[in-house]
């Protein structure tokens, strides 16, 4: 019996893999998606990625729509994201702080922390203005051009750096960071400085300020990012801002047990 577990274990393991690469097949530009277009996209035949969300349809994890036969994410997906939210101990902590930090400043705020060589939303609070910048819970975006990344590779080990570098630097716009050593001398400003600034780097018209948030260890595990566009963030306003995003990211440390020395 041990023989056949063994033997039927990779085809096992190969199929969550697959499940999973369904799953992560959605996004916010492709919240919906065929049998046909998954298959395309994953290099599976359509009858496997067919049976893989009929199964994953009936846990609730996908929904297909009867006549457009697409399918979507479904609510236990919310329900899973929602369990992860509330037990993220950083979640608990600095909520109250984001949530004073966009009452202060009237911008959208983030918590963000750093997953290989990309950044991660994982909260966020609204500000009121009508015009705001799109972003959601999950999203990525590569760490060397954005506030919240260069802070935290500031404070990463040589190697999580080392790896941005080496995945190359594409420029999504003109005053995207494309060279190593631009790199390096500002994640060297950034220590000193104690925060990060991003202005049109990775989208244009953007400004957002991010300082790390350090756990009881003294390592930094996360950023708390302010982000609006640069009409309302414009450059005399920058020093206040940062000041207040510094102060909020030391509040959230000191509610996660960070004595400052």
């Amino acid at each position: 019996m041990n023989n056949v577990m063994k033997k039927q274990s990779p085809k096992l393991l190969s199929s969550v893999k697959n499940a999973l690469r369904v799953l992560n097949s959605f996004s916010l530009d492709q919240p919906e998606v065929t049998v046909g277009e998954l298959s395309v996209q994953l290099g599976l035949a359509k009858s496997t990625v067919s049976r893989l969300l009929t199964t994953l349809a009936s846990e609730g994890f996908v929904i297909k729509d009867t006549d457009t036969r697409k399918y979507r994410l479904g609510i236990s997906i919310l329900a899973l994201s929602g369990i992860i939210s509330s037990n993220f101990e950083i979640n608990k902590e600095a909520a109250p702080v984001v949530k004073k930090l966009v009452n202060d400043l009237g911008e959208t705020a983030h918590l963000t922390i750093l997953d290989g060589t990309d950044t991660i939303y994982i909260h966020k609070e609204e500000c009121t203005h009508a015009v705001r910048i799109l972003t959601y819970l999950g999203k990525r975006n590569p760490a060397y051009c954005t506030s919240s990344g260069k802070v935290l590779l500031a404070y990463s080990e040589q190697k999580v750096v080392d790896d941005v570098i080496a995945g190359g630097f594409e420029p999504f716009t003109k005053n995207t960071i494309t060279s190593a050593n631009k790199l390096l001398s500002e994640l060297r400003k950034i220590r000193e400085k104690g925060f990060a600034f991003s202005k049109n780097e990775i989208l244009e018209g953007v400004t957002s300020i991010a300082a790390p948030i350090y756990d009881y260890t003294g390592k930094v595990l996360a950023a708390i990012t302010v982000v609006g566009p640069v009409q309302r963030i414009t450059d005399n306003k920058i020093p206040v801002f940062a000041k207040k995003v510094i102060d909020a990211s030391k509040e959230a440390s000191e509610r996660l047990g960070y004595l400052e020395r």
